[in-house]
């Protein structure tokens, strides 16, 4: 038969001027229909039209452009060679017309379609239409799409693509290690993007989402248990987190569970925590508890509860319980009566190291080290050091639940400039400028414990602007300022690059590696093992933006990273092994808060302080960080304000009286029971 192509899609005078470039032969071409030509290939035969011709009339369009529509007919029947190239023409044709943006072109985007199809899809599972699996949990069966389920789960998506047995059966059998009416919430979400959480299910589903590995279902119920957090739950939720991988619920339960041990002892759960997790929880500095002996109680409550298995654990817990923060009475009657203790060497000999630490602590007899007499963070009382000007000549006390500030001490030499710091049951307070403005070199000492003061040796090298921290035992005193020698009034040196360490059992100091860069008015604290100055004001007066970091080990400095702008006038506090920096002397700095990772290095900035603060102080205490003082222009800041982590957010504890400036800030321990 004869090959007949229907051209409809050039105009007439694009024709003539292809019939220029390339005539066809003229036996083979008549015209058509108006606005087409009948082409034939070389066979012969009669000329006839196409079945079913559509009319080529030219169309205006969008742009000025025609538009032509080929006939339906022709494209039905096989291509010869002459009209094969005339299709590859108008196909080239129409390409060049896209390439060169003449073409108009439409995305069109329906947005409830994935819910049409997914909604289509529920209803198809539910008339078990189009299903290739079934799913059994206890004795129900629910039949799927394996698509669907593969979609919506790497568990499944793994069981039916990795030649498993599962994925050439058309059942999958969960037994009873999956609730059915669990799996049937699983699904519905599956299929709806929908699933409603309650206390009832909230458990199970986070167990299912995470075994199913529905890690959407897991998180938000992970969320909605967070919501629901009580101290009669929170072990459970602990340990429930631990197990799933919840890392938020985890880090909140375990707080709660800090914060409430006094209730969190007498529960069931606690009586069947591993060993592992109960010497977690009673080796924390942040067990917030106000007596120790409750805490030497619950130890023995648990061992007693499976005496046979756990009674040879006892040694290790009691090396962590404060044993020398118990009363006197108390670890007598327990060495005297208590017949766990009695039978066993290792603990007779645990009970004689404590009674021995608090003795020494008692006595004032040098520095306690040991564990068994290391105060928890809640056992530790917050001091204000202050006066009614800038010269320094008291200690105020904090009480967090009358939410007060209580005088409790005068300095025996009122100063301003100076630095203090906290080791022990002792407060050193070192340097500083007196009443007329000489530079000192004097360090005094107050025993919180004995309530009295006394002077230590003195550095080795007076100054003021300086900073200080406690690291090992040891208080290194950090930069700052010296007299120039022979200058009346006395004038400040450069900012300085000496660091000297103190040892309070020799109540000697000596000289350690310089700093990098010197400088005073830094923010300086002891984290991982390490120092690290933040910022501070260089030899040529202006603003530094170094993390300096000291390496006992190695006794050298380096620069461990950059501040996210230069500071000075700033104050910081830690928190595990984060470091929180607070305020400055600028507009972009007075109100800030950054949080310093010190194990990588990586600085995060946090909510912002309530006030601008520039010279302000801070200390960490029980899982929170404390901010008081400080100023900006010419508005003191009259609050104690206390930034909780987990939340992200500032409040107001207390106000500071009006004539109260405080000038440093302290955490150290409360007394010891007698």
């Amino acid at each position: 038969g004869v090959a007949e192509l229907y051209v409809t899609g050039i105009a007439r005078g694009d024709w003539r001027r292809r019939r220029r470039a390339a005539p066809p032969p003229r036996s083979h071409a008549r015209p058509g229909p108006p606005g087409g030509y009948i082409v034939r290939g070389a066979a012969p035969g009669p000329l006839r039209a196409p079945a079913c011709p559509i009319p080529a009339t030219p169309r205006r369009g969008l742009r000025g452009s025609r538009t032509f529509r080929l006939g339906q007919a022709a494209l039905k029947l096989p291509l010869t060679k002459s009209s094969a190239t005339m299709s590859v023409s108008v196909h080239e044709n129409r390409k060049s017309r896209t390439s060169t943006g003449s073409m108009n072109i439409l995305l069109f985007h329906k947005a409830s379609h994935p819910d049409c199809v997914l909604s289509h899809l529920n209803t198809l599972r539910k008339h078990c239409m189009f299903t290739d699996v079934t799913l059994w949990a206890g004795n129900r069966s629910f039949p799927c799409h394996r698509a669907v389920l593969a979609a919506s789960s790497r568990y499944f998506e793994a069981m039916f693509s990795n030649g498993l047995r599962e994925s050439l059966d058309d059942e999958v059998n969960f037994h009873d290690s999956l609730h059915p009416e669990v799996l049937e919430l699983l699904l519905d979400f599956a299929y709806s993007s929908r699933i409603i959480i309650n206390e009832e299910n909230a458990e199970s589903l986070l167990e299912a989402g995470d075994m199913l590995q529905f890690h959407d279902v897991r998180d938000a119920a992970a969320e909605f248990l967070e919501k629901n957090l009580y101290p009669s739950n929170c072990l459970g939720m602990m340990l429930l987190s631990d197990a799933h991988q919840c890392r938020r619920l985890y880090e909140l339960s375990w707080r709660m569970c800090l914060v409430n041990f006094e209730t969190v002892h007498k529960s069931e759960d606690f009586n069947n925590l591993s060993k592992d997790t109960l010497l977690d929880l009673i080796s924390s500095d942040e067990l917030e508890i106000e007596d120790e002996e409750k805490v030497f109680k619950a130890v023995m409550q648990w061992v007693k509860y499976d005496l046979d298995e756990r009674k040879a654990y006892l040694p290790e817990l009691l090396r962590n319980v404060r044993l020398a923060l118990l009363p006197s009475e108390c670890l007598k009657e327990a060495l005297a009566c208590e017949d766990l203790i009695m039978v066993d060497e290792r603990n007779k000999l645990v009970l004689d190291e404590a009674i021995q630490c608090k003795k020494k602590i008692l006595q004032n007899d040098g520095v306690v080290t040991s564990l068994c007499a290391r105060p928890r963070k809640a056992g530790h009382t917050l001091l204000i050091l202050g006066g009614q000007t800038f010269m320094c000549d008291k200690i105020y006390q904090v009480d967090h639940k009358a939410k007060e500030i209580i005088p409790k001490a005068d300095l025996p030499s009122p100063r301003k400039e100076f630095s203090a710091c906290a080791i022990g049951c002792k407060v050193y307070i070192t340097g500083g400028r007196g009443s007329e403005n000489g530079v000192s070199k004097d360090v005094w000492v107050y025993d919180t414990v004995h309530e009295e003061w006394s002077k230590a040796a003195p550095m080795l090298i007076a100054r003021f602007g300086h900073g200080s921290a406690e690291l090992e035992n040891c208080l290194y005193v950090v930069g700052g300022h010296t007299a120039v020698a022979g200058v009346f009034p006395a004038s400040p040196s450069v900012s300085l690059k000496q660091v000297e360490k103190y040892d309070p059992i020799s109540n000697k100091w000596m000289m350690v590696a310089p700093l990098r860069d010197g400088v005073s008015n830094a923010a300086v604290v002891s984290a991982r093992l390490k120092l690290f100055v933040f910022g501070g004001t260089s030899i040529h007066r202006d603003m530094v933006s170094k993390v300096q970091c000291y390496d006992p080990a190695e006794n050298r400095w380096t620069i461990k990273a950059e501040c996210p702008q230069p500071w000075r006038y700033t104050a910081a506090a830690v928190l595990g092994s984060q470091i929180f920096i607070m305020g400055g002397d600028t507009e972009f700095t007075a109100a800030s808060a950054y949080r310093f990772d010190c194990e990588t290095d990586q600085w995060t900035r946090i909510g912002d302080m309530t006030a601008k603060r520039m010279s302000c102080h801070a200390l960490a205490s029980g899982n929170k960080l404390y901010v008081v003082g400080g100023y900006f222009g010419t508005q003191r800041c009259k609050t104690l304000d206390c930034y909780d982590p987990m939340s992200d957010t500032w409040n107001c504890i207390t106000t500071v009286p009006y004539s109260l400036i405080p000038t440093a800030f302290v955490s150290t321990w409360k007394h010891l029971p007698s």
